[in-house]
């Protein structure tokens, strides 16, 4: 049997233990109970610290409790404190009984050891041959007409303004490892395009960060601070810093739903380019559903991206909606399907004199992608994209299709 069945297995069987051992006192085995949940979820968060708190909190209160004592002696093994960790196995076979699965548990617990903090970390690479329709973001119309003192104007775009095509080859990967035993997780993102011929447009970006679980009462949270640099043709082009906090509120929902609030704060710099920089606040609300093989959420969101400098259109305000299906099909197969919506509105002409129009965007993307897992650790996944760019300014109008397969490695 593997150690986590096992795990689990002993668990329930403890859970009905203490119940028995704790059915003359009522008042004292809720108040266990509470902090033995509680002690539970920041196990599962990967509040470890947090946990042996809240463990010791529910021996106090309930000190026949026999689950919040294994709990807290696997506790202390994962943190590397193997002392405390054999005197509570010894406590645990001495006192309550142990059956023959518990002890096994404890038997295989002591052979891995408890010499060291279990960190937890995962890595995922992958690799990418693609087709982009329009990789420079190219208008649909190759003319524009301006209002001027002595009548209309009409300019024809040149070819660099046209969309254009071609393939790429495109290397990801991603890093998460626990930087701290209550739960703390630093991770690092890295992605690279390289164009076949446009290498102009070639992108790559890097981001880095910190995420952090807490806990009050009921409510749960995850904050997240992050800085990105990404390039464009070889060249910096965005500098990003970001401060987020993810809240899931104590609601009584139906079994399998989720819902959470997103807030954010972004700063962009632009070193090439002038009077781009902002900072975005964004608040979304994010409700997920799962069962069985299936998976649904749906988010929206409100956006306010205040320019710092004399940006064209000045601050804009916008909003955001996305709906996302997934579905297991058997056999390794997974289906997935994804729509966003996403709009601009800013607050001022975009450019006094030339463009006197106050920019309203409306950007839509629907993609799909069918993944087949060859095993726990490889899998291929072809994905299909479509983006549809509406504005009032036509010269910013452009579609794009984009299509590509990839292989992904998940490590361990």
């Amino acid at each position: 049997m593997r150690l986590a069945s096992l795990r689990a297995w002993c668990v329930l069987s403890l859970l009905l233990l203490g119940a028995g051992a704790r059915a003359g006192d009522e008042p004292q085995a809720a108040t266990g109970e509470d902090l033995y949940l509680q002690a539970l979820q920041s196990i599962s968060e990967g509040r470890r610290t947090d946990a042996t708190a809240e463990l010791r909190r529910a021996i106090e209160q309930s000190p026949n409790h026999a689950g919040a004592w294994l709990e807290l002696a696997l506790t202390h093994c994962a943190l590397g404190n193997s002392d405390e960790a054999e005197r509570l196995f010894a406590l645990i076979e001495t006192r309550f009984n142990p059956s023959p699965a518990l002890l096994e548990l404890i038997a295989q617990t002591r052979e891995q050891g408890c010499s060291r903090w279990d960190v937890f970390s995962s890595a995922v690479i992958s690799a990418s041959r693609g087709y982009d329709q329009n990789v420079n973001q190219g208008a649909r119309t190759t003319r524009y007409v301006v209002d001027a003192p002595g009548g209309q104007v009409e300019y024809e775009l040149s070819g660099d303004f046209t969309p254009r095509s071609d393939r790429y080859t495109q290397v990801a990967g991603e890093y998460l490892r626990e930087v701290t035993s209550n739960g703390v997780l630093g991770f690092v993102q890295y992605q690279l395009r390289h164009n076949d011929s446009l290498h102009q447009y070639d992108t790559s970006s890097l981001f880095a960060g910190l995420e952090a679980p807490y806990r009050w009462g009921g409510w749960r949270l995850r904050a997240t601070g992050t800085l990105g640099l990404v390039t464009l043709g070889g060249q910096l082009y965005q500098r990003q810093g970001q401060l987020q906090a993810r809240v899931v509120p104590p609601l009584h929902l139906p079994q399998g739903a989720q819902f959470n609030l997103v807030g954010a704060i972004t700063y962009n710099s632009f070193p090439s380019l002038t009077n781009f920089d902002s900072t975005t606040q964004e608040l979304r609300g994010h409700l997920s559903w799962r069962g069985g093989d299936s998976y649904a959420s749906a988010t929206l969101g409100y956006l306010n991206d205040h320019a710092l400098a004399q940006r064209p259109g000045g601050d804009r305000k916008g909003s955001f909606a996305n709906l996302l299906l997934r579905r297991h099909l058997g056999y390794g197969i997974n289906t997935e399907f994804g729509y966003s919506r996403q709009t601009w509105h800013s607050s001022r002409a975009y450019s006094p004199g030339l463009i006197e129009q106050v920019r309203e965007q409306v950007t839509q993307v629907v993609r799909g992608n069918l993944s087949y897992a060859i095993n726990k650790q490889h899998s291929l996944v072809l994905e299909a994209r479509m983006v549809r760019n509406r504005e009032n300014i036509s010269i910013f109008q452009y579609n794009n299709r984009q299509l590509q397969l990839s292989w992904q490695w998940q490590l361990p």
